[in-house]
């Protein structure tokens, strides 16, 4: 829970907490802290509606939810809800919107040496640190549920191409191109999108429920080392058994 919002048009006071006199700005520093925990606190508020929200669809079922009840759940009024978003949807996907937004942020500040498959796969898995663990059960079957919802399918589409555009933008600025002329940026980035959705597919479907990270690793990895086909295995296996063609010849 978190406390309600205060007004934000209300009037400023100072550190003495008195009121301002219209009109006189506070100093520059000031302003900027006051900004600051503005938009942490703006940030905070909007973490806890997304939480909220998805813990109580996947707890009662997507249908049984209202805009009151995530804003009780979360501790502020429905419209304050109104204020951060427009449905129970966009609420729910709140939570992947912002991880879409810290991946990019993590891509940027990654070593500059470092090969840049490898620094996706970092900046993903970064995000991803508490899914070392398999869910519970109820929780996978109650997500997968909520997520049969058409709506709620469309606002992550939504949500899936935000991020997938934040992290193209990401890349672009890594290997130094401009994204609206070089293509590689959004090939890259759509190509680790649809890895991630593969994972998550997997996790939704594993019975019994597995840990999410290494199906992401798993599936990451394989944009730059791609497994080998049934039959090319089967190839070598064979050659590597014939004398002089990978083996040394049997006694």
């Amino acid at each position: 829970m978190i406390p309600v919002e205060q007004d934000e048009h209300r009037g400023e006071q100072d550190r003495a907490g008195e009121q301002r006199p219209a009109g006189e700005q506070r100093p520059a520093g000031e302003r900027c802290r006051a900004d600051g925990l503005r938009e942490r606190k703006k940030a905070a508020t909007r973490q806890a509606l997304g939480v909220a929200a998805m813990r109580l669809a996947v707890e009662r079922g997507l249908d049984n939810v209202l805009v009151e009840d995530i804003a009780a759940e979360a501790g502020v009024s429905p419209r304050t809800f109104n204020n951060y978003f427009s449905s129970k949807y966009e609420a729910i996907c709140a939570l992947a919107m912002e991880r879409g937004r810290r991946i990019g942020v993590a891509l940027r500040s990654r070593p500059a040496g470092e090969p840049l498959m490898d620094a996706i796969t970092h900046a993903v898995l970064a995000q991803y640190a508490a899914a070392e663990q398999a869910p519970d059960r109820e929780w996978v079957a109650g997500l997968r549920l909520a997520f049969q919802s058409p709506p709620l399918q469309g606002e992550h589409l939504r949500t899936q191409y935000a991020a997938q555009q934040a992290l193209a933008e990401a890349i672009a600025g890594r290997i130094g191109v401009d994204p609206e002329r070089d293509m590689f940026p959004a090939v890259m980035a759509g190509a680790v999108a649809a890895a991630t959705h593969v994972a998550m597919d997997r996790w939704l479907r594993a019975d019994p429920p597995t840990p999410l990270a290494p199906l992401l690793r798993l599936a990451l990895d394989q944009l730059s080392r791609p497994p080998r086909s049934r039959a090319v295995a089967e190839s070598e296996t064979v050659c590597a058994g014939r004398p002089g063609e990978g083996s040394l010849p049997g006694p």
